[in-house]
């Protein structure tokens, strides 16, 4: 049982206690987070120095009002394709950006409200499938989209072609590679992809951006760039203060189904890919704190909102900038609040220096994100849980490379709900599963009828939520015709958590049931 007596404090009391090991995990952070968010925002085709008011932002000031104590608020590879889409859909270059800019304030309005109304729960309507499927094309097309970068050629053989023509493109873009840049760029990768690798304690923790830019910056300089290499080969910031101003455009709002879509996208995705981070977070932090998931949704709402008038990229609760936080010992909200102040002095300190950085480094670091988004592991993962989940995993990928992320997800959707169907799930329970819950001594007894699948969870997951702590809980599924892999993975979940606070969870009735692969999580349907 988890003693919450033990817990850092919060708020400054928080700070005046931890402010050591915050402040040591936000610096590292920070060299994490200061090139990724320079590339992040060239790759989505805002100014470079968007990202890191993006970043500064998501530290200094949406950490106050953030429901999770460890995530690191910054800009996120995950959104890059939302984004670029979003300014070429709207007309591309400084328009196309002042344009997306009014979507992303409406969707941060509508993030906010996403969380008044407790809707954090949002995430577990999606199968789980056709997430890893998004998360898989979104890697897919950030490495098509990289490649042209890390090689240097002219931005303008790149320009407005789609996933699928930038991998095929590839043979043209080696013909017009810049053999210097694309060298710093081929090392860089290596170091990304191997530093993982390396078993030295103290080695491994220096972040491996950090030793990128230690051998890009001087390669660069000795092989003098800005007299040999053209502009685009390097990344230009300008100047901090100079580019705070309100850069919002509504006059988007006339294009009104490209708004619309792109409203619903950086609301819809934003939201679910911090979800899943506050999710993760939470099962990494060593006191086991439950976060407020519909608090985080407003703080990250006002986050985006704001900058978003300003010119910034959209923020979530970012994965790996988290993870690094919480691996290098960070106890409170204190430490992504330092991560924005450190890069704050940087930019306002060392421009020249960071206008040193070779792009070709920036994309060997997004292409490493993008393989592993789309690392051929998670392909077998998903195999494992069954072939039909890998059929909907791969539905998302092929919608979203050849048509768009939205429709790609709805397609990983419908396939879902297809698939559950031939499997037998009852029409009459696509979005409810009757749900009883009765007490008797000490022990609580959840009884599901018909199907639990993914459309329906939300309301078994409703009747969990409001068994109190402590107790004893058996939930019954012999009444079920079908349990799909999302309900089973999170009832999984629910199991951890409310064990974790003292009760105990068993899970019965599967003995009539089939599992569709040995996967512990894959989907089980009742023998005929």
């Amino acid at each position: 049982m988890t003693n919450h007596n033990l817990d850092p404090k919060d708020g400054f009391a928080g700070l005046k206690e931890n402010y050591i090991q915050d402040a040591s995990s936000g610096f590292i952070v920070f060299l994490l987070a200061l090139p990724l968010s320079l590339g992040i925002a060239k790759a989505s085709e805002f100014p470079p120095i968007m990202g890191l008011i993006t970043a500064i932002i998501g530290g200094m000031v949406v950490s106050f009002f953030a429901g999770s104590r460890l995530t690191i608020k910054g800009p996120a590879a995950g959104l890059i394709v939302i984004v670029a889409g979003a300014v070429n859909e709207f007309g591309g270059g400084e328009t196309g950006w002042q344009l997306a800019l009014g979507a992303l304030v409406i969707a941060g309005l509508v993030q906010i409200l996403f969380g008044v109304f407790k809707l954090g729960k949002l995430m577990d309507f999606f199968p789980l499938a056709a997430i890893h499927g998004m998360l898989a094309s979104i890697g897919l097309i950030i490495i098509g989209k990289q490649i042209p970068v890390l090689l240097d050629v002219n931005p303008a053989l790149s320009q407005g072609k789609d996933p699928i023509a930038l991998f095929v493109s590839i043979p043209e873009f080696i013909l017009n590679w810049d053999p210097k840049a694309t060298l710093i760029g081929l090392i860089s990768l290596v170091i990304m992809r191997g530093w993982p690798l390396i078993k030295h304690q103290i080695i491994k923790k220096i972040p491996a951006p950090l030793v990128v830019l230690a051998i890009a910056i001087p390669a660069e300089l000795l092989l003098d760039f800005k007299a040999t290499a053209p502009r685009y080969a390097l990344v230009q910031v300008g100047n901090l203060l100079e580019s705070i101003q309100l850069n919002v455009s509504f006059e988007g709002v006339s294009q009104t189904a490209t708004f619309i879509k792109y409203v619903l996208m950086f609301a819809l995705i934003g939201s679910l890919e911090s979800l899943l981070t506050v999710k993760a977070m939470d099962m990494l932090d060593p006191f086991h704190r439950k976060s407020n998931a519909n608090k985080d949704l407003i703080a990250i709402g006002i986050g985006n909102t704001l900058v978003a008038f300003l010119g910034g990229l959209p923020m979530i609760s970012e994965v790996a900038r988290s993870s690094a936080n919480i691996t290098n010992g960070a106890k409170t909200r204190w430490a992504n609040f330092f991560h924005g102040f450190f890069i704050l002095i940087c930019v306002l300190m060392a421009s020249d220096l960071i206008e040193l950085i070779p792009n070709a480094a920036l994309a060997a670091m997004l292409i490493t994100v993008g393989i592993k988004l789309a690392h051929p592991k998670e392909f077998m993962r998903t195999f494992e849980k069954g072939k039909e989940q890998l059929l909907i995993f791969m539905v998302t990928i092929i919608v979203t490379l050849t048509v768009d992320l939205l429709v790609g997800i709805i397609a990983g959707i419908l396939t879902e709900v297809l698939v559950n169907l031939l499997n037998g799930k009852p029409l009459g329970s696509i979005f409810k599963a009757p749900t009883e819950v009765s007490f008797t001594g000490n022990a609580y007894l959840v009884e599901i009828s018909d199907a639990a699948v993914f459309t329906n969870f939300l309301g078994i997951k409703r009747k969990l939520e409001a068994i109190p702590p402590a107790f004893q809980v058996t939930i019954d599924l012999s009444k079920t015709e079908l349990v799909d892999h999302s309900v089973m993975e999170n009832l999984e979940h629910f199991k951890n958590d409310y064990e974790r606070e003292g009760g105990a969870v068993t899970i019965v009735g599967l003995e009539e049931h089939r599992a569709v692969s040995s996967h512990k999580a894959a989907a089980h349907k009742r023998i005929k």
